[in-house]
């Protein structure tokens, strides 16, 4: 499914010079687990876990502690606790991620006005809109700055790697994190660049790297070398001419400030299959409320409404329909998409469900009057997931707060009590949910046992990180 939607009318910087290191590349270490770590005095230098708590949960963030058990993204929860059962796992807290996000980019933005979010913890940056003769002392000094800001403003650390295109400043930034800063003299590139693996280099996955390899190209200096002909039989020619320019340090793509989204959607991973028609209607309406509430926030329309299914035998269908005219209706988006799925035999069970919008443009008229006639329905926050599912999140990652308990208390959840003050939830059930009383700028907490419906006990919002006076 789609993306969010973002600006309309991107900032673009020009071509990249080739002689300068103008390129920055920021990336967040391990950033939903190192939040939770810096809000969460007893889980310091111990092994997180962020994801879906839930048996068909998966990883979205593993703190360095529980990588060294062979923990990472997109690994089944389930597994991630075979490998490490003593490790914290959490659910996740969306605001609290988001507000550093906001923190850590707008340090950016003060860089320059060229800056291209990759997602909550990730974003290149155009050094060159603001810096002119840039040199490798003058971009360190600015990088080393920049880091930091970002430690002193979020109490985290984070990798930058800056070189003369987006391809060496991604790849320098994973080169010695975490915390770590790694500069690369456009003159020294190739040096660096030919011994690693073509893995390495972004669009090889799984697939085009196993081709690549068991046709002798196993570095990207290898590739470097390889007959652009060869390459092109091999992965056709947009891929295997790209491939061929990034192996050979050549990446002329521009730091762009906004990506701009072609569609809205929103989808869930339920904790079981789903076969109920009424149930899943219901569903396809709430999806539609959030995407409704998207493509409102961001002003726009779209004409093809699509949903994703993916059966109990994990095969996936998509069904589209294009109307007439762009909409942004909930309940219009609601219809189109309810009288899709009526299409698809759902008796034998539904694992995914999702909802998109795509074909945007400014509103149109007959949006506007279709949401005056409509009975007011209160939209849920648009990144927040319904209860008792999980979800995808901006950028495609796995959505990290995972479904909730049946109570509704979620494992790492901020709460508040009358009597305790500002905690978190260390885990719930049998009627009990225990919290540990304990925030940013505290000792480690005591933890206490209540029955889930204390009624002194209140979710609360992220307590906030006050940085330690310059």
């Amino acid at each position: 499914m789609g993306a969010e939607v973002g600006e309309r009318v991107p900032l673009r910087g020009g071509r990249p010079d080739p002689t300068r290191p103008s390129v920055m590349h920021l990336d967040l270490d391990a950033f939903f687990a190192a939040v939770e770590q810096r809000d969460k005095p007893s889980l310091r230098g111990k092994p997180v876990v962020v994801g879906g708590t839930g048996g068909r949960g998966v990883v979205a963030t593993a703190s360095y502690e529980a990588r060294v058990f062979g923990i990472g993204s997109a690994m089944p929860t389930a597994r991630a606790r075979r490998l490490c059962p003593n490790a914290a796992y959490l659910a996740g807290r969306f605001e609290a991620y988001r507000t550093v996000s906001h923190q850590v980019m707008e340090l950016a933005h003060a860089l320059s006005p060229l800056v291209e979010p990759l997602s909550f913890d990730e974003a290149f940056v155009d050094l060159s809109a603001v810096h002119e003769g840039l040199d490798v002392t003058a971009v360190t000094d600015i990088a080393e700055r920049f880091r930091a800001d970002v430690r002193h403003r979020t109490g985290l650390t984070v990798s930058v790697g800056v070189g003369a295109s987006k391809l060496v400043a991604k790849i320098a930034s994973d080169l010695r994190k975490p915390d770590a800063l790694v500069v690369v003299p456009p003159a020294e590139q190739q040096a660096l660049l030919a011994p690693m693996s073509v893995r390495k280099i972004p669009g090889v996955g799984a697939v085009t790297g196993d081709r690549l390899i068991r046709s002798g190209l196993k570095t990207i200096g290898d590739l470097a070398v390889a007959d652009e002909g060869e390459l092109v039989r091999m992965l056709g020619k947009a891929h295997g001419s790209g491939l061929l320019a990034f192996a050979r340090g050549v990446d002329p793509r521009p730091v762009v400030s906004e990506r701009e989204a072609k569609s809205v959607s929103a989808e869930e991973t339920f904790a079981v299959d789903l076969t109920d028609r009424a149930d899943l209607d219901e569903r396809i309406r709430r999806m539609a409320d959030r995407v409704a509430a998207r493509l409102a926030t961001s002003g726009v329309s779209g004409r093809t409404i699509t949903i994703k299914v993916r059966r109990y035998d994990f095969s996936t269908l998509n069904r589209s329909r294009t109307l007439p005219h762009a909409s942004s209706s909930a309940k219009e988006i609601s219809h189109h998409a309810t009288e899709l799925l009526d299409m698809i035999d759902v008796a034998d069970g539904v694992r995914l469900l999702g909802v998109g919008v795509s074909g945007l443009s400014e509103y149109s008229q007959i949006d506007l009057l279709a949401e005056i006639e409509e009975d007011p329905v209160p939209l849920p926050d648009e990144d927040e997931p319904e209860d008792g599912v999980e979800g995808v999140v901006e950028g495609g990652s796995p959505d990290p707060y995972g479904p909730p308990a049946a109570t509704g208390w979620r494992p790492g959840q901020d709460v508040t009590h009358t009597g305790f003050g500002a905690g978190w939830v260390q885990g719930s059930g049998a009627g009990r949910v225990t919290v540990r009383f304990e925030g940013p700028h505290t000792p480690v907490g005591r933890i206490r046992t209540f029955r889930d419906d204390d009624p002194d006990l209140a979710p609360a919002d992220p307590p906030v990180f006050t940085p330690e006076p310059s």
